[in-house]
């Protein structure tokens, strides 16, 4: 991956070396307003679905809650680690950007967030053992560097584009926060069993991946920036974090009813289809008849 001297995000906020510390949870409650209206708009757009059929789901009972923003810091180091993570992630706010324009809706980057061992989060305490993840609460990605060197010595994953995809995943989370699907997906969990909700769970993670194939596709068109190779280390990463083979790398029998991510062949399968077509509706997941 060819990605030394492209430009760098600068919503990256660098917290290693401050320690950890406790967070709390987020507030319920959704409110309807301008912004939903937007989110409504452009979803219907992606997904071919009415927007005034998706403005009944985006809207729902609870108090309303107000977030408050705050600018995020510039990353105080520039080691290779770091340049390399902002670098990724300011392509992703290019090409979702792109996207949003395209749906006559503007896109909203979410901050990186780089710790080391636990940090506080609007989704309580974040810790480094859970690995990269996404929180809506605070519309930011949490990432503890050293998971590329779980990725690459203990999972087998090497290569800089299978790191890139871990962090375009992520940021498949925050586009479908932004569409209003994460909102719509804890509450139909709220009312499946564990089994239903594991399944479920399946299709919000195997769309993140398959976004993560749209930006993909969509930032080698523009950028040239990858060789074969770099797809094949996508792949490569997610087969080795598909369900199935990590429940059988830790000596587990695999249990498809457990499943909250998807099976590596899955995880492949629609991240590819994101790559292959470039377009957002290919990764309607929740309409799939199989996945």
């Amino acid at each position: 991956m060819r990605w030394e001297g492209n430009d760098q995000s600068d919503n990256v906020e660098d917290r290693r070396g401050m320690g950890g510390g406790g967070g709390g949870f987020p507030i319920g409650g959704r409110s309807i307003g301008l912004g939903t209206v937007a989110v409504a708009v452009v979803a219907g757009w992606l997904f071919g679905i009415n927007p005034l059929t998706l403005l009944g789901l985006l809207s729902g009972g609870g108090s309303p809650v107000v977030q408050q923003q705050q600018a995020p810091a510039h990353a105080p180091r520039n080691d290779r680690e770091t340049a390399f993570v902002r670098t990724v992630l300011r392509n992703t706010e290019v090409v979702w950007g792109e996207v949003f324009r395209e749906g006559g809706a503007q896109y909203r980057a979410p901050t990186l967030v780089l710790f080391d061992n636990s940090t506080p989060t609007a989704c309580g305490t974040g810790q480094s053992a859970m690995g990269p993840f996404y929180c809506p609460g605070d519309s930011k990605v949490y990432i503890d560097l050293r998971f590329y060197d779980t990725l690459r010595d203990r999972l087998g994953a090497p290569g800089e584009f299978a790191q890139a995809y871990v962090i375009a995943h992520e940021v498949g989370h925050h586009v479908q926060h932004l569409l209003g699907i994460t909102d719509k997906v804890d509450a139909m969990r709220r009312r499946q069993n564990e089994t239903q909700a594991n399944a479920t769970s399946v299709r919000v993670e195997l769309q993140a991946d398959c976004f993560a194939g749209v930006w993909a596709q969509r930032s080698q068109e523009s950028k040239q920036w990858l060789d074969p190779s770099d797809i094949a280390a996508a792949m490569n990463a997610a087969e080795k974090i598909g369900d199935d083979a990590l429940q059988r790398s830790a000596g587990r029998a695999v249990v498809p009813d457990s499943f909250t991510h998807g099976s590596s062949a899955q995880r492949q399968r629609w991240f590819m289809n994101g790559y292959k077509s470039g377009q957002v509706k290919a990764c309607d997941t929740f309409n799939a008849s199989t996945l």
